[in-house]
């Protein structure tokens, strides 16, 4: 890993403390989710990111100490963003079939308006979970969806609209793994399909066709 040894803030980065350490933190991480997009984990270089936020290497392992730290803090930022959201979806206020229709629709347009999202995770199987292994903090994030699903499918089953026996782990890759498809295999499927899967027409249609396909998968 590269390292900085001598960690005393550079005076680039006490100025930036001292204005706003956490908009210089999110500006570099938001340079680096371009650059690991662009490049991955193997090709992306810290020099570029320092270049995005014309700003300094030293600045750069000041905050975040190393590039594969800064992975892995974009990594948790990116998988934070999805289940910070998830959480604010008020699932347990809504009827159990209209609140397994809102997450699916959530799911559906939060991967379709967040390709660095797919990347990423594409490029973190390249790498056979390395970094994810890594962060207690994102397996911490995706149990808390896997929970809120679990309470909702309890209580359809207790209402007698869904089916009995049904795994909400199960029943999150089920919505997931079509979300991600569409979009990590867009250029591939779109082109041996010549299809778009950007067109609006499509997505409507998609996105209807996976909320029908899960509710009637979990009713009784």
């Amino acid at each position: 890993m590269n390292q900085v040894s001598d960690m005393t803030p550079p005076e680039e980065t006490r100025r930036g403390r001292k204005n706003n350490p956490e908009k210089t933190r999110e500006d570099i991480l938001q340079a680096a989710i371009a650059e690991f997009v662009h490049y991955g984990l193997a090709g992306a270089r810290v020099d570029a990111i320092a270049e995005r936020t014309r700003t300094s290497k030293r600045m750069i392992y000041y905050y975040f100490h190393s590039k594969e730290q800064l992975y892995l803090q974009v990594l948790e930022k990116l998988y934070g963003d999805i289940r910070n959201t998830e959480r604010n979806l008020h699932l347990a206020e809504l009827e159990p079939r209209e609140a397994i229709r809102r997450l699916v629709e959530f799911s559906f347009d939060h991967h379709a308006n967040n390709q660095s999202f797919i990347r990423i995770v594409s490029i973190e199987n390249i790498n056979h979970g390395q970094f994810v292994k890594q962060s207690p903090t994102i397996r911490t994030l995706s149990r808390h969806i896997v929970a809120q699903l679990d309470e909702v499918l309890q209580r359809g089953q207790a209402a007698g609209v869904f089916r009995p026996h049904l795994n909400a782990l199960d029943v999150h890759m089920l919505i997931s793994s079509f979300c991600f498809y569409r979009n990590s295999n867009r250029h591939t499927f779109g082109e041996i399909f010549q299809i778009d899967l950007l067109h609006p027409e499509v997505a409507q249609r998609q996105k209807a066709m996976l909320c029908d396909s899960v509710l009637r998968y979990l009713q009784a």
